[in-house]
This record gives structure tokens, C-alpha cells and sequence, in this order.
């Protein structure tokens, strides 16, 4: 019921960022910011993720993301990506999945995943 609606993009971050707590950290941030969705190391070493929420607590988490991150480490860049509004969450908190062995594509729209 936000007026500004819900929001949703993904984002993989490149640097030192798989062994040093990357993944807690942000996931403390987004329960924090009362933001839904997952994040999970990759196999190239990044950190690739899903958020969605209202625009303003998107823009600091961003900006964490970009800036911020764990304490010990060392973000070289951040790329958004499928970012749009949604008509209502497709997740009810925000988590931390499994390392990445393969993802098949869409997997990290929950409008586009498959409903068993």
C-alpha cells in the first residue's frame, strides 16, 4: 500500500566482494530499509542480487551497494540492470541464496519464474 509504489532491479557487484561478508552485510541493510529480494556469489567472484521496494529506500540501498558494502571490502563498481515498477513484491523478505553453480535466465524475476 506505498503510495510510490513498488519498485524492483538487479544488481551484480564487482570487486572484493565474496569472502568478507559481503552478503550478511547487505542483507542486514535491506531488512534494515524494509527491502525484499536475495543476493548470492557468483562463480566470476561477484555478487549478484535482486531488490524491490519503495523508490527512496532502493536509492540507499543503492548508494550502499555503489559505496559502502562490508567493511573489508573493496567495491570496484556496480551495475543495475531490469530496473522497473511492479505491481505488487514478488518476496516477502530478503535473503541470501545459495552460491551460484548456474542461473538459469529469469530466475531473478519472480513475475517471470515458473509457479509449481
Amino acid at each position: 500500500m506505498a503510495a510510490d509504489g513498488v519498485y524492483s532491479c538487479e544488481f551484480e557487484v564487482f570487486g572484493k566482494v565474496q569472502g568478507v561478508y559481503f552478503r550478511r552485510h547487505a542483507m542486514r541493510k535491506a531488512k534494515t530499509l524494509g527491502l525484499r529480494g536475495w543476493c548470492m556469489n557468483t562463480e566470476r567472484g561477484t555478487v549478484r542480487g535482486y531488490i524491490e521496494g519503495r523508490p527512496a529506500e532502493m536509492n540507499v540501498m543503492k548508494e550502499w551497494l555503489k559505496n559502502t558494502g562490508s567493511p573489508l571490502s573493496n567495491i570496484e563498481k556496480v551495475k543495475f540492470t531490469s530496473e522497473r515498477r511492479r505491481q505488487r513484491y514478488g518476496f516477502t523478505n530478503f535473503h541470501i541464496r545459495p552460491d551460484a553453480t548456474s542461473d538459469p535466465a529469469g530466475v531473478t524475476d519472480p513475475e517471470r519464474r515458473a509457479h509449481h
